[in-house]
């Protein structure tokens, strides 16, 4: 069976060291994240994770949701038990605004949360993890009397919400929907029509569950001008707060799929349900986005959980199974074989998933702290900086992080041999929950183009050349320091790769914006590079100057080190070749006609 650890001394360094939270203490909402604070909710959070959900992963894996024949939905054993638990111990209401019953501390916490409910369960964690995007959309478009309707219940995850946005006809194309909703002439509306893909769509672990819902009203554009945003509760809720009558939607099937079995994926058909919009007529994907934002950081998040605990079971795997010798000899001449640990095509996948799970960590926890700054930073300068950084970091996160986590949770199966591919070690279910996240809340070919298409231009490049400089300085400061040069340099031409791939695009995807669709993937691939690379040159900085000290954990920050000098060496150079991939354009791609593809008989 296969086991998880919250990985709690590398988030307290990220959060305490790297990040160093505590310097924030005079801005709303950090006073409360002391380090002993800070300290105690990782632990604790850790120790819930890795003894309650994680328990039940793989059972909910192989047991799944089940649709009832009244259309209700059971979730899989223990999994109300555990979610009990979580409501109780508050575990979602940590980043949450205290306004309406949260805990009001940084998003930092609230992401190093999830994202070890995500190692531990992936499947759980998208109950809870759905709400946390239909809130952001109702505190930000709401209207007072519907957050105080329902923002307490949702933050308090007495009750918990979704959001409904793709059609059996469209997805990305979200212009194209059918659903439709009539005025009642009460301020309510009828909404009709069918949705699919709703992750937590029906189930069991709350009395009731609140619908974001997108539709058309009436005369409205055929077109994402024409979008308008309902908040459609799935038990109506009377102006006290009690519960009401039934609504008219219903869990029409669950959906088959490749993994997150424990979660109930559902076909949600509205039958004249009753809703309320959600801010301004016609307005709806301005807030459909402000949902989709927060779910891609959270997406990304599982990105890296799941490479995580594929990577933490490869390790104890490689430790323990025996195979050959050690190239340079046997390791341990009195067993019959070595460790396969000893192996460096083992060792390559290991480093691999080391470097990657670490480097992305401190990336998540670092764009969490530019969301909190964005909102609670000192200046206005210092709020718009932040939102145009994390804008630019986005979908770098989703698209990158969920990229390279599948690619080293099959790599860590891949250190099983033949046992990785048998169900009960687990690591096939890391895998196919892993998949996922390449997929939803906008493919990662979406955020590409969201990455290129949108953000690299936004404000006249204002983002990208801040990056660009920061960068640039960071790698300046570090190139005449013994450990960190070495590491500054090869970021610094990984960054030059990354620079020179921006102004390709810039003097040859306005001609042919096929040009940009074509590179677009690389380009992120280069940036997650990139930026990675960052992450790792201040962790190696951190680790340096802890290590003067003789700290009594001086294996840790060695360990950082190293960790950060095998990336310089194995990632960056990653840099250049895509560049080259990207400079092929996109001619040769969009050259042969559609017969070309059709398989001869």
């Amino acid at each position: 069976m296969p086991s998880y650890t919250a990985p709690t001394r590398d988030t307290r360094f990220i959060v305490n060291e790297l990040l160093d939270l505590a310097s924030y203490g005079d801005l709303p909402g950090f006073q409360s994240a002391t380090p002993d604070m800070i300290d105690t909710v990782i632990n604790e959070a850790g120790k819930f994770c890795s003894e309650v959900l994680a328990a039940i992963n793989q059972a909910g894996d192989e047991h799944g949701c089940t649709r009832n024949e009244d259309g209700s939905v059971t979730t899989p054993p223990g999994f109300k038990a555990a979610f009990d638990q979580f409501v109780e111990s508050g575990w979602g209401t940590i980043s949450a605004p205290e306004e309406f019953g949260g805990q009001g501390m940084p998003h930092v916490l609230g992401f190093a949360v999830e994202e070890f409910i995500s190692s531990a369960n992936q499947a759980f964690g998208m109950y809870p993890g759905l709400t946390n995007g239909a809130v952001s959309a109702l505190i930000a478009k709401g209207s007072d009397e519907q957050k105080a309707l329902y923002l307490p219940k949702m933050i308090a995850n007495e009750w918990l919400g979704t959001m409904n946005l793709t059609e059996p006809h469209c997805g990305t194309d979200l212009g194209m929907i059918r659903t439709k909703a009539q005025p009642n002439g009460d301020g309510s509306y009828a909404i009709t029509g069918t949705k699919i893909f709703i992750s937590a769509g029906e189930h069991d672990l709350t009395d009731n569950i609140i619908h974001l819902v997108l539709a058309k009203t009436p005369g409205a554009p055929d077109s994402t001008k024409g979008i308008s945003l309902f908040v459609v509760p799935k038990v109506l809720v009377n102006d006290d707060g009690s519960l009401g009558d039934r609504n008219g939607v219903s869990c029409g099937s669950i959906e088959h799929k490749m993994g997150i079995h424990g979660n109930s994926t559902c076909v949600l058909n509205y039958d004249g349900a009753t809703g309320w919009m959600v801010g301004e007529e016609n307005k709806g994907l301005a807030a459909m986005f402000i949902m989709m934002n927060a779910a891609r950081l959270g997406v990304g998040i599982q990105g890296y959980s799941q490479s995580e605990v594929a990577y933490q079971n490869a390790v104890a795997y490689a430790l323990d199974r025996r195979q050959g010798r050690a190239l340079t000899g046997p390791a341990e001449p009195e067993a019959q074989a070595d460790p396969i640990f000893v192996h460096p095509d083992v060792r390559r996948m290991l480093m691999d998933g080391k470097a990657f799970n670490e480097g992305m960590r401190a990336l998540a926890l670092w764009g969490a702290l530019l969301v909190d700054l964005t909102h609670k930073a000192a200046t206005e300068e210092a709020r718009a900086e932040a939102d145009q950084m994390i804008g630019l970091l986005t979908p770098v996160i989703k698209g990158y992080g969920t990229d390279k986590g599948f690619d080293v949770a099959v790599n860590m199966q891949q250190v099983f041999g033949g046992h990785g591919y048998i169900r009960e070690w687990g690591m096939d279910q890391f895998v196919r929950d892993a998949r996922i996240a390449q997929i939803y809340e906008g493919t990662n070919g979406v955020q590409a183009m969201d990455l290129c298409g949108r953000k690299l231009g936004s404000k006249g490049g204002a983002a990208i050349q801040a990056f660009f400089k920061m960068v640039g300085e960071e790698c300046a400061a570090a190139k005449g320091d013994e450990t960190l040069g070495p590491i500054a340099e090869k970021l610094e031409k990984a960054l030059g790769e990354q620079q020179a791939a921006t102004m390709w695009f810039m003097q040859n995807a306005m001609a042919n914006p096929n040009h940009l669709g074509a590179g677009a993937h690389h380009y992120m691939h280069i940036m997650g590079i990139t930026t990675l690379g960052l992450m790792w040159l201040r962790m190696a900085k951190i680790a340096q100057e802890n290590l003067a000290g003789l700290p009594d954990d001086k294996a840790f920050y060695e360990a950082k080190i190293a960790t950060a000098r095998y990336y310089a060496e194995r990632f960056l150079p990653d840099a250049g070749a895509l560049r080259r991939k990207l400079e092929a354009g996109s001619d040769n791609m969009m050259a042969l006609g559609e017969e070309a593809f059709a398989t001869a008989a």
